[in-house]
């Protein structure tokens, strides 16, 4: 009869009710009276307990106060298509807009600004190869595929009118719709996009990350603990979205990008995991040597294997045209520049594995180290770093991702253009599970990622360089933002839940700390006047970025003025990762630009001494906060990147998104927070709305049990 913990509460509260020696002695003496009264209150109880679960055969969505859905499915296919009705609730018109860019149909649906993303999604070949991944799953997840598509099928026909207009021409939703839509974001906005391969680069990803994995024996309670903190835009397709998933077999907590119907963060009762962006390369730019009509390789001459499209594009007046697109492809990849007799073609790791989702879906299920790694040496996920914990002790770092086994060169070689007309520079193979770098259970008892390479994630080094091909990752520079990190995790030998969740909100600007020291008396020795109240202004500041820190802007300004690559005496040394680079290579020049970055602050603000959150706002839907947080060079664990708003302040475009500090005691102990709130659709009250926890440097409870959802429910959805 009774199912689960929610409903024994009552009926523990009524048996010390019963025991009392009021109730005895009343029931001693009036015993005929009395029990009907008991066994009444009985049922009551237990009806009323069971009106607060779910019967067996339900499915439900219960959303908290800040708009996070927790899912209880009758079913595992139930469960995904009340996700996708979720979802829809939260961001319905985001999600329909992604998924029609997805199909490369977005510029027929809304114009002209999107006809660079059809051409970029159907030159990678999205659709055709999402229509083949779908027919490529299992019969069992396909239906949890097309169980989510029609949850969002479902909510728009029951809600048309809270759907934009614009949007509803993507309906009805397919479950190959939601595999283009992963396959677009994972291998073609995260593994490379078209601004990186335009630059030829890796070096500038377009998101980042912070994770930690703390064992017991660094752990103040003695339990595990893991900090997730992805760094993300804060708009479009990287937009976090946090739920609670249980159904047979799950019950899982964390956070999908809009559109996937799995969480790629998460934790449960037994273990967690987060992903940080790794400094992992997963495709490579080839130059081919044209000849007539083909290439040239391995000294003869190929054909080009050649698809044609044709865009539709939407006009003001509602008319379409249509733009042929001419895709040609070589055995490498599809041709993406064809300018001066020069052709270079794009060649992108994990397009024939398409179990990234059926992957998360059990590592979300694993209930040990073992059985995540199982489900982890499947290799679906293309890229990514996988940080670890669970309530067994053990903290895991794996340099995750399709890692090409190349004949030659280091990192820095497969980063330029890489010559196409020998079979020698084409890679067909990927490394195995085994050949990632990775660590278990480090002497040190920590774990952290900053988007630095594998080598830095503890001291003294778990993974060295040596062991590895030269081309699994760089052997560049620890960033500022990873010194910080570590040195955080090195200095404190016990750190408690409360310590984690204050060292991830740390603004502290480790740039500063670095160089500080030579800077404020090279100003007051070799500058003027401007020069020394700027430097009186940097000696007092608290060295962070604080909404009340007065000296950040003036720091700030100065380093925008700065080439930090040679800016310093001292360079970045693996022997001295955490303590280089360090001192002024040239301090007149460092002086002159102070002056520079003084006059201009001044100017702007009318003090050296502006207090941070003044100039940088936490601006988003109807909220304007004092912002705290800053940029990744700075050194500050607490990212934040902003754009200009307007008036001389700036708003935040990037950062710190969805934040997740666990301790695997038993109950597990959580905190969360979804920076800009958990919804995007007008009118939702969940626009923002933790915006002011985030200013307060806070996180909020995470509810999981049904007894705490229900004591904060806003809302309710049956199946």
């Amino acid at each position: 009869m009774f199912t689960n913990r929610e409903q024994l509460v009552p009926l523990r509260s009524l048996l010390r009710f019963c025991k009392s020696r009021y109730v005895l002695r009343a029931f001693k003496k009036n015993s005929f009276r009395i029990l009907p009264f008991i066994l009444s209150l009985i049922f009551a109880l237990v009806l009323g307990s069971q009106s607060l679960s779910s019967p067996p055969k339900l499915t439900e969505v219960l959303w908290d106060t800040y708009g996070v859905p927790h899912i209880y499915g009758k079913d595992n296919r139930s469960a995904f298509q009340a996700f996708g009705w979720a979802q829809m609730q939260s961001h319905g018109n985001l999600l329909l807009r992604l998924y029609g860019q997805a199909r490369g149909r977005a510029a027929e649906y809304w114009g002209e600004k999107y006809l660079e993303s059809d051409r970029w999604v159907l030159t990678m070949g999205v659709p055709e190869r999402a229509r083949s991944w779908y027919k490529g799953q299992n019969s069992t997840f396909r239906s949890y595929l097309d169980a989510f598509a029609e949850g969002i099928n479902a909510y728009a026909k029951e809600h048309g009118e809270k759907i934009d207009d614009e949007v509803e021409v993507v309906l009805p939703v397919k479950g190959e719709d939601v595999l283009a839509h992963l396959h677009r974001v994972l291998h073609f906005t995260f593994v490379t996009s078209p601004d990186q391969v335009a630059q030829v680069s890796q070096e500038e990803p377009k998101a980042g990350s912070n994770g930690w994995a703390i064992a017991p024996s660094r752990s103040a309670s003695g339990k595990a603990m893991l900090l997730a903190n992805p760094h993300l835009p804060w708009s479009d397709l990287y937009l976090w979205y946090e739920a609670q998933i249980t159904a047979p077999g799950i019950d899982a907590y964390g956070a999908a990008l809009v559109g996937i119907p799995m969480l790629a963060i998460a934790f449960n009762d037994y273990l967690g995991w987060t992903h940080t962006v790794n400094t992992h390369d997963g495709w490579d730019a080839y130059e081919l040597k044209l000849v007539d009509d083909g290439y040239r390789f391995d000294g003869k001459v190929r054909p080009f294997e050649t698809e044609t499209f044709s865009i539709k594009v939407k006009q003001k007046d509602g008319t379409l045209r249509t733009e042929p697109l001419v895709v040609k492809s070589s055995v490498h990849g599809p041709v993406v520049s064809n300018k001066g007799g020069k052709a270079v073609a794009l060649r992108v790791v994990g397009l024939d594995r398409p179990g990234v989702l059926q992957q998360w879906w059990d590592m979300a299920r694993a209930k040990n180290l073992t059985q995540f790694e199982t489900a982890l040496q499947r290799l679906q996920l293309p890229m990514f770093t996988v940080m670890y914990a669970d309530r067994d002790g053990h903290i895991m770092h794996l340099f995750n991702g399709d890692v090409p086994v190349r004949q030659k060169g280091d990192f820095q070689y497969w980063e330029g253009i890489i010559p196409g007309d020998t079979s020698s520079t084409l890679w067909t193979k990927i490394h195995r599970y085994q050949d990632l770098p990775r660590v278990i259970d480090p002497p040190s008892g920590w774990l952290q990622n900053a988007n630095d390479p594998p080598w830095t994630t503890t001291f003294p080094l778990a993974i060295k360089p040596d062991n590895y091909p030269p081309y699994m990752a760089p052997r560049g520079p620890m960033s500022f933002r990873a010194q910080s990190s570590a040195k955080m995790l090195a200095e404190d030998e016990k750190i408690s839940f409360d310590e984690m969740v204050e060292y991830k909100h740390s603004t502290r600007m480790e740039l500063a700390d670095r160089i500080l020291d030579d800077l404020i008396p090279a100003a007051r020795k070799q500058g003027g006047e401007l020069a020394r109240r700027a430097a009186d202004v940097l000696e007092a500041w608290d060295r962070q970025a604080n909404a009340d820190s007065k000296g950040a802007v003036l720091f700030a300004s100065w380093v925008e003025e700065m080439d930090l690559d040679k800016a310093f005496s001292i360079p970045w040394s693996e022997d001295s990762p955490r303590t280089t680079p360090d001192g002024l290579a040239d301090p007149k020049d460092a002086v002159a630009k102070l002056e520079a970055a003084a006059a201009s602050v001044e100017k702007a603000y009318g003090a050296l001494d502006v207090p941070w959150g003044n100039v940088f706002r936490l601006k988003y839907g109807n909220v304007d906060l004092p912002a705290n947080g800053g940029v990744d060079k700075l050194g500050i664990f607490r990212v934040l990147r902003f754009a200009p708003a307007s008036e001389g302040r700036f708003q935040p475009v990037h950062g710190d998104s969805y934040v997740a500090a666990i301790e695997f005691s038993q109950p597990v102990r959580a905190m969360a927070l979804t920076s800009y709130g958990n919804a995007t659709q007008p009118g939702s009250p969940h626009v923002g709305d933790q915006l002011q926890m985030f200013a307060k440097k806070q996180l909020r409870p995470v509810w999981r049990t049904r007894q705490d959802i229900l004591a904060h429910l806003e809302e309710r959805k049956e199946f």
